[in-house]
């Protein structure tokens, strides 16, 4: 499968702005600045597979769109490319289905802790792990990722002390933003802390087919010896750019979790029934497994482009290699501004739209997450803006580069 050929598809610009795109179209809201190139929220410029979409315009057809039940070969589909792309069981029972990812990480803490009770994050994290907690009334304990030789690794010493009285852990695997695959060792490493501690692991897998070919995603509850205390989340809405749809699932082995997270769905009255988010869920894993396959080739071209620039052009900005996600963790403390400035210079001299580190917790300061997921010609663009835009700064301050 060459690069030029799956180029085609990918390379291919589509007009966002103006269809209520919360990426395009919350422009001035989010930075004050409606010129910004859009590379923040994290949802792709690239069309649905088309078999989803034919999909969706067939079951468009049917001009009735009432209250819609979960048919067996949803769950079926779901099952069978877990099996086929993670090499993971996992039986019918064990799944809910859900709204999304979010939600589901709010109702299962509401399930399944008490207010006041610790639960650890592992910043910097995608941010509404720590909304989940805190909005909730349970104690925040952070177990801070270690960021050694240009790669982000888990403090397991650390997160022993602050895991003394826990009783759950948001895990993010693979890694948004930083993105880090885990590898099969450090996995393990942490299914052994967790049974001695005994604590529930959510495991946030949204981005667990988004993975590089160097590298090999493993579901955490799929190494564990009991995983009874590993809840999994995953969604076809980040592979197959479908977010907008909400549908996502639990994978939840034990019995009793399970029926408590039921139970609280069932108490706020939550459905996820959408006619339109079935058959592309469904259609998604049934029939989407080429464009992902192209898709990876097109990122990994990106992310290596994307690379050999900064090297090159922009040297003060270091790239945090990742090994997974179309996002990219850029460390920009060489250019020495502190985070509202760094702000600022992307948004109003370079006119990129980037979501700043420190949205991801403290350890992020100094950083910014960048979305690769658009036609590389964007990406290129906005490198060159970057560029231009240092060359002024230091010219203004009279060191041209």
């Amino acid at each position: 499968m060459g690069e030029s050929c799956v180029s085609i598809q990918f390379d291919r610009d589509i007009q966002r702005a103006g269809t209520s795109s919360t990426k395009f179209d919350e422009r001035l809201g989010i930075f004050g600045n409606a010129n910004v190139m859009p590379l923040w929220v994290a949802d792709m410029d690239f069309a649905a597979p088309a078999e989803v979409t034919h999909a969706l315009i067939e079951r468009a057809t049917h001009p009735i769109y009432g209250y819609t039940l979960f048919p067996d070969s949803l769950y079926e589909s779901l099952i069978d490319w877990l099996k086929l792309r993670h090499h993971w069981q996992v039986e019918r029972e064990w799944i809910i289905l859900s709204p999304g990812v979010v939600p589901s990480l709010t109702a299962t803490i509401m399930a399944l802790t008490q207010p006041g009770e610790q639960i650890i994050v592992q910043p910097p994290v995608y941010f509404p792990f720590f909304s989940a907690v805190t909005k909730t009334d349970r104690q925040l304990m952070l177990n801070p990722l270690r960021l050694v030789n240009e790669r982000y690794t888990i403090d397991f010493d650390q997160l022993e002390q602050v895991g003394e009285n826990a009783r759950m852990l948001l895990f993010c695997s693979p890694h948004n933003p930083v993105g880090r695959v885990w590898s099969k060792s450090e996995l393990e490493q942490l299914t052994e802390m967790a049974s001695k501690n005994n604590w529930v692991i959510i495991s946030d897998e949204i981005h667990a087919d988004l993975v590089y070919p160097e590298n090999q995603h493993h579901p955490l509850a799929s190494l564990a010896e009991n995983p009874e205390n590993i809840i999994t989340t995953i969604a076809p809405s980040k592979t197959f750019n479908i977010p907008g749809l909400h549908l996502s699932a639990l994978i939840v082995p034990n019995k009793i979790h399970r029926a408590a997270i039921t139970h609280f769905f069932d108490m706020i009255h939550v459905s996820a029934a959408n006619p339109f988010s079935i058959v592309a869920f469904e259609t998604a894993y049934r029939e989407g497994a080429k464009w992902l396959d192209e898709l990876m080739v097109y990122l990994k071209n990106t992310r290596d482009h994307v690379s050999a620039y900064l090297s090159e052009h922009l040297p003060c900005i270091q790239l945090i290699k990742p090994e997974g996600t179309y996002l990219l963790w850029l460390d920009c403390r060489a250019l020495n501004m502190n985070d509202n400035q760094l702000k600022h210079f992307f948004v109003h001299e370079a006119e990129i739209g980037l979501s700043p580190g420190v949205l991801f917790g403290k350890k992020g300061s100094g950083f910014m997450r960048m979305n690769i997921g658009t036609p590389r010609h964007n990406i290129m663009a906005a490198l060159e803006n970057i560029r231009k835009a240092y060359n002024r700064i230091k010219i203004r301050s009279g060191k041209i580069l």
